[in-house]
Formats: structure tokens, C-alpha cells, sequence
């Protein structure tokens, strides 16, 4: 919005009381705290959240007698998008929104401007009828460019790589015999305008990984987003070895081998972050397939509470750490946070006077104060060999990446024997399953109940988008499932309430007796799928107290280990989702999807 002048100002004060968007007996506070702090009255209200940057746009919008359209929730056909390139639409915060009797028809952020205006619609050869937005919602609609890859990229491949009869690029029966071959095709533009875009796609998306997929006649890519793949464009058959080759040779891999699969990294530039790349190659039916892994640490909060860890869970990690020795390890699923949990783990307890030392394959997070070392089998730096000369490095702590195999394992149990604190992971489907999971590595059972004080079990669920969140009351099934989940966790009556939900670490809890419960969801738009925008953890957590160690020397199993922690207060991963449902942060169909049922 341009710099307005006094008297506009003082019209749009009468029409935000007017219109009932701000309390009038507020404004002569609001006056003088602006008047303090030499801040423009408008600007302070909105920045206090008196009133929105919707409520002032639609005001000023009012007094000038333009249209005013609200985008916040708008989602544009990508062919109109087309109608306005994305540099002129932002240099002039200006977006399409369609046609209207042969007009198309554009957002402003400032519709006063004569002279941008008569530019745009020179530009498109059309004329204009112009609403004034937002600054938010424009912005919208420019992330929205974003969201869709270019179908002139696509044209671009069926142009330069469209096979002519008989020529031997013919899609089905595509070869490269030489790297000369090879090397002249990566560089050829469409190539690299294709990884750039899908790339940069999944950057400015937050996907954590990105799926090439050969097909038989054509080539699939898929993102995931918050845990969750999506199909985003389909490329033809023949532009395949092109971009297998572009990425092996960013990845420093062998661009002649197909037969076997590989792996690489590399670092990319996109949306204004460096994003680290770890590259997976495997040979499949119809190519080679390609996973890429995005790993943005700017985005992540290696805080315990942000995380998701609650209550008791919470109080338990806090005192795990604390202790000289032992080990505390955390189990899940590959991209589950495990080592993100180890991060912030590492984070608490870092100070000068302590000797940190990991071991990783790979370093997803760079971390001053911490000595990190990365794996690299290649050169015999695996986690054991690694292992083995951390000890000598005189660490006081020691976090090992994964525990893959019995040496790993022995190894990382012999450091805290001997006066380390060791943190690592394993791949399992509980907490509790750690335990017998190092059994079948072949640690003796008086080993593992020695060392191991602490075990955590974590997943991810999608968080409910906070714009756009509704509530409503929960049906007959939710309701049923919510007790029988909950039962033996939320207290019958009024009298328990506040010393449980303090237990729990939440501020309020609604009773196990209710007969229905309010819950949240989401509102789908395109910024945020299904309602859905980031991810928070679900977690389990216990001690490895004397009668657990006496059931791991018996070689108990996973189930009667989880029912015993349970007995003795442990909340397991579906149970702390409902209760993050219950506090709005998530939905229980999205809790349901991830975590297994109560096994007590």
C-alpha cells in the first residue's frame, strides 16, 4: 500500500469503527502508543493485531472506491497465471485472477498506480480491470507460480527430444554409448532447466524428498511433502538417461554404470537456503530409479518442547541426560526425526566443559562445539572403525549415528560401560522394541540391561495449518475411540483434572467421560494440502527401571516390555497423539494413519 495521506488515514479510522473491524474505545490507547514509539497508527495496528492487513486493505479499498477481492483462500488456474510472467507480477505486486468480458482480470497491491496499470496491460495486449488485495494475499498467488512446474518445460521436452522415425533416440529403445554422448545431453538446456525446476520445486515446498521414477513409457515424479508423496509432473521416456546422467555427475558418480546401484551428494542454491542433497541410485525394471533427499536445516527447530515432547516424557529425556553414562537410544522408522530427536539431545546438554564426539552417515546437521565426523565406508571409515578411534579422542559423550550390526552395537555398549554417555539409534517399531532388537544383534541380555537407561520411540505427524483452523465436535466413533485410547489417562471428574493435565504437560484436558470432544482440522488450499503444513513428533518414553531389566535378562519380548512400561505410566505414541488432537495441533485421522494400536 502507497504512503497515504492524513486526511485518507482519518478516513480510514472512521470506517474501521464504522464497519465494526476495530473496538473505537481502543483507538485513542493505540494513538498514543503509537505516537510513543513514532510508528504510523495504521502500521501499529496492524502490527499489534488490532486489525488485519484484510480488514485495512478492504477500509482502504472503501475510501477509493476500488473493488477489493480477498485472496487468502483463492487457489488460480494455472493457465491464467501464464496470462502475467512471475518477475512483472512481482515487480509490481500484481496477480491474474481470470478473464471477465474480455478483460483479464488483476489484483493490486497498489491499484492507485495509473502507470502500472498502463504497463500491464500493454504488456498482455489486454485490457484490465483491477481489484486492489492484500499484501498476504498476493503474496499467495506469487507462491503459487512456485507451486506448478512450467508446462512450456514439458513442450521443451517433446521439442528436443522427440525421436524421429527410426532415429536412434526412439523413446522405448533409448541408449547412450558414449560419454561423449552423455556429456553433450547434460548440458543441453532442457536437462538442466528440468533439475533446477524440480528441484527448486521441493525446495520452496518443504519436501524432504524427491522420487524420479522410470515407467515404461514415461518417466514419473513424485515429492514428499510432510511425510507424504505427491505426483507432480510426468516427463517422456526419452529424456530419462539425460537426466539420470545430469544428476550422476553432480553427484560425482559413475555416469557408465547402471548395473549397480549408487550413492552421492551434492549442495544446491534454491529459494535463497543452501540445501544439502543426498543422492540414492538403484537399478529398477524399466531404468534406474533416483531418490533425492533434501536435508534444509533452516527450517528445523532442534528444541525439545518444539519438537513435540510433552510432560512426562519430557521430565524423563531431561534427567536421561543428566546422567555420566549409559545409553539412550531412540527407535523408528528411516525419516521418523531420530536424529533430530539426537540433535536436540546434543544441544541441551553442549557446553565448553564436555567433549562432544559424533559419528554419522550423513552430518545432517552442522553443529558448532561439536566435533562431527562423517562415515565414509569407501576409505574403511565405517561406524565401527570410526567408533573405535572416537574412544581414543577422550570423549565424554559420543553419539552414534545408527547401530546397524552386532560390532556397531558392542562397541557403543562397551563405551558406556567404560564412562560415556552414548546416544544413537535403531530402525524398530516401538520403544520398547529396542530392547529385543539388540538381543537378536547377540548383546547378552546382563549387557544391555547394564547399560541401556533411557529408550525412545517417535513418528511424525502432520500438524493442522494454523490458518484456516476450524473446530468441531467429535462423532460417535471419534468419541468412542478417543476414550478407549484415553480411558486410563484422563481422569473422571473435575477434581483430578488440573494435576493430570499438569502431569501431561498440557494446559487443559477435557474428561474421559464426555460424550463428545472438541477437535480440529484443517482447511485445504494450496498452501496447505488437506489442511495439513509442517510436521510435529509422536512419542514414547521410559526408563529402564529394575523390573524391565529383569524382563530383558528373561528375554522378553517387545509386547510384554511396552505392557509393563505402560503399567507403570509410560503414554505410548497413539496415545500422545490424541492428546496433541485434542489440543488442536493435529487431527485423529492423521494420528490413526501413523502410530499402532494401544497394545495395553
Amino acid at each position: 500500500m502507497s504512503v497515504l495521506s492524513a486526511n485518507t488515514e482519518q478516513q480510514i479510522e472512521e470506517v474501521l469503527v464504522s464497519s465494526k473491524m476495530i473496538d473505537a474505545s481502543k483507538l485513542p490507547i493505540a494513538k498514543a502508543e503509537a505516537k510513543k514509539t513514532n510508528q504510523p497508527l495504521l502500521g501499529y495496528l496492524v502490527k499489534n493485531n488490532l486489525i488485519t492487513d484484510e480488514q485495512l486493505t478492504k477500509a482502504h479499498a472503501t475510501i477509493t472506491g476500488v473493488p477489493y477481492v480477498n485472496l487468502t483462500q483463492a487457489h488460480i488456474d494455472p493457465k491464467i497465471l501464464s496470462l502475467l510472467p512471475k518477475d512483472i507480477a512481482e515487480r509490481y505486486m500484481a496477480v491474474p485472477l481470470g478473464e471477465m468480458r474480455h478483460k483479464l482480470v488483476v489484483a493490486m497491491l497498489d491499484a492507485d498506480n495509473i502507470q502500472a496499470v498502463d504497463f500491464l496491460s500493454n504488456r498482455i495486449a489486454r485490457p484490465l480491470k483491477v481489484y486492489v488485495a492484500s499484501e498476504e494475499g498476493i503474496r499467495r498467488i506469487l507462491h503459487q507460480y512456485d507451486a506448478r512446474l512450467d508446462t512450456n518445460m514439458q513442450d521443451a521436452f517433446k521439442k528436443d527430444f522427440s525421436a524421429s522415425p527410426g532415429s536412434e533416440q526412439d523413446a522405448g529403445d533409448s541408449k547412450i554409448n558414449s560419454k561423449s554422448t552423455i556429456k553433450n545431453l547434460v548440458e543441453d538446456s532442457p536437462i538442466s532447466k528440468a533439475l533446477s525446476a524440480i528441484l527448486d520445486f521441493a525446495a520452496r515446498n518443504r519436501a524432504s524428498d524427491v522420487h524420479i521414477e522410470p515407467l515404461e513409457k514415461e518417466v514419473k515424479i513424485r515429492c514428499r511433502v510432510d511425510g507424504v508423496l505427491r505426483e507432480i509432473m510426468r516427463l517422456p521416456k526419452n529424456t530419462e538417461p539425460a537426466l539420470i546422467s545430469r544428476i550422476k555427475i553432480l553427484a560425482n558418480l559413475k555416469i557408465d554404470e547402471h548395473r549397480i546401484p549408487q550413492d552421492g551428494q551434492f549442495t544446491i542454491r534454491a529459494d535463497n537456503k543452501d540445501i544439502d542433497l543426498r543422492i540414492a541410485i538403484a537399478p529398477i525394471v524399466w531404468g534406474e530409479q533416483v531418490v533425492i533427499r533434501l536435508l534444509d536445516k533452516s527450517g528445523t527447530s532442534l528444541q525439545l518442547e518444539a519438537m513435540g515432547y510433552k510432560g512426562r516424557a519430557l521430565r524423563l529425556i531431561r534427567n536421561a541426560i543428566k546422567q555420566p553414562n549409559g545409553m539412550i537410544l531412540t527407535s523408528g522408522p528411516t525419516g521418523s526425526g531420530k536424529s533430530t530427536s539426537l540433535y536436540a539431545l546434543l544441544q541441551e546438554i553442549k557446553n565448553d566443559s564436555i567433549n562432544i564426539v559424533t559419528l554419522e552417515d550423513p552430518v545432517e546437521y552442522k553443529m558448532d562445539g561439536i566435533n562431527q565426523i562423517q562415515v565414509n565406508p569407501e576409505v574403511g571409515l565405517t561406524f565401527a572403525s570410526g567408533l573405535r578411534s572416537i574412544l581414543r579422542q577422550d570423549p565424554d559423550v559420543v553419539m552414534v549415528g545408527e547401530i546397524r550390526d552386532k560390532e556397531t552395537a558392542q562397541l557403543a555398549i562397551q563405551a558406556s560401560l567404560t564412562g560415556h554417555l552414548v546416544f544413537s539409534t535403531l530402525h524398530t517399531n516401538s520403544a520398547a522394541g529396542i530392547l529385543p532388537r539388540l538381543l537378536d544383534m547377540g548383546i547378552e541380555p546382563f549387557l544391555i540391561a547394564s547399560t541401556v537407561h533411557t529408550v525412545i520411540g517417535q513418528r511424525l505427524v502432520r500438524k493442522i495449518a494454523d490458518p484456516g483452523r476450524l473446530s468441531y465436535e467429535s462423532t460417535q466413533p471419534e468419541t468412542e475411540a478417543i476414550q478407549a485410547t484415553l480411558g486410563k489417562l484422563l481422569p473422571p471428574s473435575e477434581k483430578e483434572l488440573a494435576v493430570v493435565s499438569q502431569d501431561l504437560g498440557y494446559k487443559s484436558l477435557p474428561l474421559s467421560t464426555q460424550t463428545a470432544y472438541t477437535l480440529y482440522k484443517g482447511t485445504d488450499s494450496p498452501d496447505t494440502p488437506a489442511g495439513y503444513r509442517g510436521r510435529m513428533g509422536l512419542y514414547e518414553v521410559f526408563d529402564v527401571t529394575e523390573a524391565i531389566q529383569a524382563l530383558i535378562m528373561k528375554r522378553a519380548t517387545s509386547t510384554e516390555i511396552e505392557k509393563y512400561a505402560i503399567s507403570q505410566g509410560m503414554v505410548n505414541m497413539r496415545q500422545d497423539g490424541y492428546l496433541k488432537a485434542l489440543d488442536g495441533q493435529t487431527t485423529i485421522n492423521e494420528v490413526n494413519r501413523v502410530a499402532a494400536e494401544d497394545m495395553a
